[in-house]
């Protein structure tokens, strides 16, 4: 029994030093979950307004216009002015002779 604790101790640190080393390498874990998506990226600014185009052609001369309608009749002219009085006429023819009484 004399060395019977020197046995027991040897037997133990070998027991414990067992404990101690690594063990072989376990299965490879399990794939991660997948991580979150982005947030949305901001709205880009607008355009600017674009220029402004060329004036148009000018247009077609338009169509002559219809005549127009005939105007109205006239007033009556004023009475005119009283004539020039008259030649004087003639003297008259002499007179037959007069006849004896009976």
């Amino acid at each position: 029994m004399k060395y019977s604790k020197f046995a027991v101790a040897s037997l133990l640190m070998l027991a414990f030093s067992a404990c101690n080393q690594p063990g072989p390498p376990g299965p490879q874990g399990a794939p991660g979950n997948t991580g979150n998506t982005g947030n949305t990226g901001n709205t880009g600014n607008t355009g600017s307004t674009g220029n402004t185009g060329a004036p148009g052609d000018t247009g077609n001369t338009g169509a002559t216009g219809d005549t127009g309608n005939t105007g109205a009749t006239g007033n009556t002219g004023a009475t005119g002015n009283t004539g020039n009085p008259g030649n004087t006429g003639n003297p008259g023819a002499p007179g037959a002779p007069s006849t004896p009484p009976r």
